[in-house]
């Protein structure tokens, strides 16, 4: 759309560049529009998230019986009833907080998108330039921009002044974007043109690196881009992880046996036992004592224990959790979608190559060190046409140019021209400027082979030249550039444009420090950079250790800009990049090599030097492009600038490590396709079943079921918009995949929040990301991620080894009480304080030992875990029962032992149990049987939890002594307790009802142990023979009772389009 078009469309006066609204229109227009800022998002409240803890089965259990003891409390025993209330009061008190202190708070993102937005801004009210709060700002205002401003709502531009603005965190983009006022041809529907292909545009929250212009208002507040991403962060809904989901159907089931238990019981107990004396009361006390103790209390808390163990680990290694089931969930995951720009790469655009008339220096981006050791000569280095096939084993060849993906619908012309086709990297610009001659070539000239000179000037290959090179050869990049390096040559403090910034960083990492070169030669007069002609000038008084010698009466011109502009200016080349030696210039050698350079994904920069007479030109004189352009070719070609944001160097073994473990990594970037498949070659993203890269406008023309194959067969998804990224996980979701998603942009935030697994950067990521992430990297290594892969799995195992502990504990205790009835005892052998102390504390302890249990050896070599598989398979299911039979037999047949050996027997000294009345023996005599029963109970499961610890290896090893020291600290303490309540006067006989072992009672607590021990032991290694013979022992395949996923449900992924789309809810 033109300017005029766009001023017609918001109804406003046609110069209203210099009239701006009214004050009166701007009122009204506010009325009309609202104010210019982002909704938000209902909070949920703390009773809601007080009823969400409590919304379950078995906390309605629990509350149950806590009435029936209350009601007890008041009609019969309110010492141990009251003492019963209390601990379930406080189980669910604990658990409530636990999980409201856990949840993440997603409402922050919103909070901060809404923190990006701008304060004020200046706009043209009533004629007058006026500064305004930046939430009046209405659409037809025009905004006037400077630079270091933030842009407070989204513009069409209608005066640009060399503007570029900085939106990486909204686009992708590694560099600032140029700016124009011209309408921009696309063919098709251009609301699917990608944000950053919208040169004559700018958004809201993004910044202004360099120049001036006005705007006109065409969004605000939610209609904005960043509106649109604001929406789609605020419509996301949390799902639970798998974990939860799967212990919330084991929580049903068990309810559903809780319950059917306690029927039961009662049955028996009210019409079995002795149908004409029974009370219902009592026998309903019974029953609630089986359901009491069936009740896994503690399993939520050690569910939590579980995760926070995993996500203090993974703090410790720079991964930090917002939520803790997302552990889980990262483990989980099959794909890992990851932001390029600042993920992948190091969101620093760095000089990898400087290419002279003989040699091609490789710089390392990487080191930390200033000496000339940086640049090695490496004639090899990226010397050939990019085929990005040939980065990988036996893959074939790549059809089409590596920039064929730039021949879009601004190419008309037939010929084709070094900037629109095989050089699209300019100085500050992928938008071309077709209007301005550009050097033309022949369709076979690029490609041609060039006769390379072999030759060791200035060093051989391998080696590296001495400082005084780099400074002479170097010094257009530093001279010609008004940047500013950071603090040591990091980013702290940097001013300027990120690509010039590169060959400064360069500079100082060879040795020479820019800042004192460019003081020692300050600037004469300049040609300022323009994007109508791809270049800038400055001239210097001449140096002899920047120039050489015999320059002291010539002024020094330094010439920096897009190459295929450069060529025709020139006529001489530096020989072998040395300044003072210079030949004629080898033009089809310098366009094979921009050509080379251009198609690995470089942004190219040709550093020339001329010279003029001294006093030519004055001091502070106003110079345009004639300057240069009217000398005809007169300039000399120094070298080559090869110029890209580089991968991290530990990504590379990252991803090649994710893939071992089964895990696929996608990278989905808002650069342009070449440059995303470079990155992505080099990286191993670009493998023989993902050769190819697919482009945002690609995405959506494509229908749901092209867009669910395009999302298995692409690694590499380029010029990708906020929606597209959100689509490209949804049709991952939909074929079965659990997708993570990694990213450190505004533009991520969405994404990152519809993954089923968020990872945010904590470094160089935005507050907006962050706070939409499941987990932040606060090292930005996505190296990290798998640390927490393996943490995932882990607590997974681990998850599984704390139900082998506690459920059989828990169903122990409910059928102890039931069979011992069966059986013919007249009391229950446990009270219901006990099994409450048992599930609390002992379940609690041991179940940790389980929850910090370390990975077993070659967890990274199994695939993830399936969804829709069952926590408790059909092995652990039946190793549960089978723990669960073996204590039941212990507890009942110890309880029997004690009943029928005490019976009758002298308890105490003589004189003292002849002062007893038969109802105070019988007491006693039964204290002893709740003593032995919960000894028994209790030690038979430190045996399951010391064989637990280990799921298929043997406990009966050395292993068994080292690498969990809380097994140990767990057997002390549960020892000193079990002892203490056994032991202690008054803690023993008032409240839990029993009384001092003798010592033969401690015989069969021992053996016991040892029984329940070997039998889980021999459990194991059948399961180990079974394995061995091929049976799927760690519960992997599908079985009849997985909840098998239909993940293809038919429901629209997202609807179509880049950016104007009807925002939908989405389900995270």
């Amino acid at each position: 759309m033109t300017p005029e078009a766009c001023i017609e469309e918001l109804k406003v006066v046609e110069n209203i560049r210099r009239t701006g609204l009214t004050s009166a229109q701007a009122a009204a227009r506010l009325e009309e529009y609202g104010p210019n800022q982002l909704s938000e998002k209902r909070k949920v409240t703390l009773l809601e998230k007080i009823w969400h803890q409590v919304n379950n089965v078995l906390v309605a259990i629990l509350v149950f019986v806590a009435a029936i003891s209350l009601v007890r409390a008041i009609t019969d025993d309110p010492v141990t009833n009251g003492i019963q209330v209390g601990i379930i009061a406080g189980v669910i008190i604990i658990n409530t907080c636990i999980g409201i202190i856990q949840e993440g708070s997603a409402e922050k993102a919103a909070e901060a998108l809404k923190a990006m937005l701008s304060s004020d801004a200046i706009v043209v009210r009533d004629g007058t330039e006026v500064k305004v709060p930046a939430q009046e700002i209405v659409p037809g205002d025009v905004v006037m921009l400077g630079l270091g401003d933030k842009i407070p709502a989204d513009l069409r531009m209608i005066e640009c002044g060399n503007l570029a603005c900085a939106e990486a965190a909204l686009t992708g983009e590694s560099v600032p974007i140029d700016k124009m006022v011209a309408a921009i041809e696309v063919e098709g529907d251009p609301s699917r043109t990608p944000l950053g292909d919208r040169q004559n545009m700018c958004f809201c929250a993004t910044l202004v690196a360099q120049g001036t212009g006005a705007g006109l208002v065409v969004s605000t507040g939610d209609f904005t881009e960043i509106g649109t991403i604001n929406a789609l962060v605020n419509k996301v809904e949390d799902k639970k992880t798998a974990v939860l989901e799967q212990i919330d159907t084991v929580s049903k089931w068990l309810a559903a046996f809780i319950v059917l238990t306690a029927i039961v019981t009662f049955s028996y107990d009210f019409w079995g036992v002795d149908p004409e004396n029974s009370k219902w009361l009592d026998s309903l006390s019974i029953a609630l004592v089986c359901a009491v103790a069936m009740i896994p209390e503690g399993l939520e808390a050690i569910v939590t224990v579980t995760y926070a163990w995993a996500v203090s680990n993974m703090a410790k290694k720079n991964a930090i959790i917002r939520a803790l089931p997302a552990v889980e969930t990262l483990g989980s995951v099959t794909v890992i979608c990851s932001d390029k720009t600042g993920t992948l790469t190091q969101n620093v655009m760095s000089l990898t190559a400087f290419v002279t008339s003989n040699a091609r220096y490789r710089f390392d981006v990487n080191s930390k060190e200033r000496t000339n050791k940086n640049f090695v000569r490496d004639d090899s280095y990226m010397a050939e046409r990019a085929d990005h096939l040939k980065l990988i084993n036996a893959n074939g060849v790549v059809k089409g140019g590596a920039s064929a993906s730039r021949r879009g619908p601004r190419s008309k012309k037939k010929k084709k021209t070094l900037e629109n086709d095989d050089f699209p990297f300019t100085m500050n610009s992928d938008v071309i400027d077709t209007t301005v001659p550009s050097l033309e070539i022949d369709d076979d000239e690029p490609s041609a082979p060039v006769k390379k000179i072999q030759d060791n000037t200035p060093v051989g290959s391998g080696e590296s030249p001495e400082l005084p090179f780099f400074r002479q050869a170097l010094s257009g990049g530093v001279l010609c550039s008004k940047c500013t390096l950071g603090k040591d040559g990091t980013r702290d403090g940097e001013i300027g444009n990120p690509t010039e910034l590169s060959i400064l960083r360069a500079v100082y990492f060879t040795g020479v420090n820019p800042t004192t070169m460019k003081d020692d030669v300050p600037v004469i007069a300049e040609v300022p950079f323009s994007s109508d002609y791809k270049f800038m000038a400055t001239i210097h008084d001449s140096r002899e250790e920047n120039d050489g010698m015999g320059m002291s009466d010539k002024n020094i011109v330094h010439v920096k800009g897009a190459p295929d502009r450069m060529i025709p200016m020139c006529c001489n080349q530096a020989k072998a990049g040395l300044i003072g030696e210079t030949e004629p210039l080898n033009k089809d050698y310098w366009i094979s090599q921009i050509a080379i350079l251009s198609s690995h994904g470089l942004r190219v920069l040709a550093l020339l030097r001329g010279s003029v007479d001294a006093g030519t030109v004055q001091k502070g004189e106003q110079l345009g492009p004639e300057f240069v352009q009217e000398k005809g070719a007169w300039l000399t070609m120094v070298g080559l600038c090869a110029i890209m944001d580089p991968p991290r160097p530990e990504c590379v073994a990252a991803v090649r490590e994710s893939n071992m473990a089964g895990v696929r990594v996608c990278m989905i970037t808002g650069d342009h396709k070449d440059t995303a498949l470079a990155i992505g070659a080099m990286l191993g993203l670009v493998d023989t079943e993902h050769t190819e890269a697919i482009t945002g406008p690609d995405l959506d023309a494509l229908s749901d079921d092209e867009m669910k194959k395009a999302a298995m067969k692409y690694n590499v998804f380029a010029r990708a918009s906020p929606q597209n990224k959100i689509r490209i996980v949804k049709a991952l979701q939909a074929q079965g995949e659990i997708a993570g998603m990694t990213g450190d942009g505004v533009n991520d935030a969405p994404a990152l929040k519809a993954s089923d697994m968020g990872v945010g950067m904590g470094k160089e990521g935005t507050d907006v990301a962050r706070e939409a992430s499941d987990m932040i990297l606060a090292d930005d290594n996505f190296a990290t991620i798998v640390v927490a892969i393996k943490e995932g799995r882990t607590v997974w195992d681990n998850l599984r080894k704390v139900l082998m502990i506690n459920t059989p504990i828990n169903n122990a205790q409910g059928l102890s009480v039931l069979f011992a009835l069966i059986f013919g005892m007249e009391q229950t052998p446990l009270t219901a304080i006990q099994v409450l102390y048992c599930n609390l504390i002992c379940a609690v302890t041991m179940g940790f030992v389980a929850a910090v249990e370390p990975a077993e050896d070659g967890i990274m070599e199994k695939p993830p875990r399936r969804v829709g598989k069952r926590l408790i398979g059909r092995f652990l299911f039946l190793r549960i029962a089978l723990g669960t039979a073996i204590l039941v037999f212990v507890t009942v047949f110890s309880s029997f032992w004690a009943l029928t050996t005490f019976r009758g027997e002298e308890l105490c000294d003589t004189a003292e149990w002849n002062a007893l009345d038969p109802a105070e023996q019988k007491e006693m005599l039964w204290q002893l049987v709740h003593s032995q029963a919960s000894n028994s109970l209790t030690f038979s499961a430190l045996s399951i939890t010391l064989s637990a610890r280990f799921a298929y290896n043997s406990a009966m090893h050395t292993r068994t002594l080292y690498g969990n020291k809380f097994a140990w600290y767990s057997v002390l303490i549960v020892t000193v307790l079990q002892i203490a309540i056994t032991y202690i006067p008054g803690m023993n006989t008032v409240i839990f009802a029993m009384g001092p072992m003798k010592w033969e009672q401690w015989i069969v607590v021992i053996i016991g142990m040892v029984v329940v021990f070997l039998v889980m032991e021999l459990e194991k290694a059948l399961r180990r023979y079974l394995s061995s013979i091929g049976s799927d022992t760690d519960d992997l395949e599908f079985d009849r009772f997985d909840s098998v996923p239909n993940f293809d449900s038919g429901d629209r992924l997202l609807p179509k389009g880049a950016s104007r789309m009807v925002v939908t809810e989405l389900k995270k």
